[in-house]
């Protein structure tokens, strides 16, 4: 990964979903730029076209609340007429329209929403992986330690192929990654690199 960008396009709303769904997303090293945040933020409207036209991929969060919803429908229009590949995460019982009408997307599991953030992980490794298997880089998460006095670098790899990482959930296992400094060993869930938790370490 060299720095994507992803933008999501979603309904007024659907924020608290987006956020949930992109929440471990947003840990990978590269950018995610969810419609609404971004205009809290004090971005207008008009500028949000800059984020969208440098996106490498747009996710359109297809709900009952975003049928018909007019900046949804623009955004992705605009996407289209770009070449810029657009993502469908849909509700069960909401179909795509128009453009991505034929474009295979993520369907919203309600009721575990982890189901649905593997499988949007899954369609964005696929999405932004360049192309050559052999230049497929490892994805990855970087993050300071959080054991106090040290804030050394941890780095989680993902090596494994998301069908061993739902195998790996569902037999309750976790990923690890070690902090070099202290010793302390961080879990994630495999499916979602959701945090589980710390084991403290001690320096050698």
């Amino acid at each position: 990964m060299t720095g994507e960008q992803v933008y999501v396009s979603h309904a007024p709303r659907n924020l608290d979903l987006v956020q949930d769904l992109f929440s471990t997303v947003k840990n990978f090293p590269f950018g995610v730029h969810i419609a609404l945040e971004e205009i809290e933020s004090g971005r207008s409207r008009k500028r949000l076209e800059g984020r969208l036209a440098n996106s490498d991929l747009v996710v359109a969060v297809l709900t009952e609340d975003a049928t018909g919803n007019t900046w949804i429908n623009q955004e992705v229009g605009y996407a289209v007429a770009k070449g810029i590949p657009v993502l469908p995460v849909r509700d069960d019982g909401v179909s795509c329209r128009g453009f991505i009408s034929d474009v295979e997307g993520v369907t919203i599991d309600r009721d575990d929403l982890s189901v649905t953030i593997f499988n949007l992980l899954c369609r964005l490794r696929s999405e932004l992986a360049p192309l050559g298997a052999l230049s497929v880089p490892n994805w990855y998460i970087r993050f300071p330690c959080t054991v106090t006095d040290c804030s050394q670098p941890v780095t989680l790899e993902l090596e494994r192929g998301q069908t061993k990482l739902w195998k790996l959930h569902s037999h309750g296992k976790h990923l690890t990654a070690s902090c070099d400094g202290c010793g302390s060993t961080y879990y994630f869930d495999p499916a979602t690199i959701g945090f589980s938790g710390r084991k403290d370490g001690h320096p050698s």
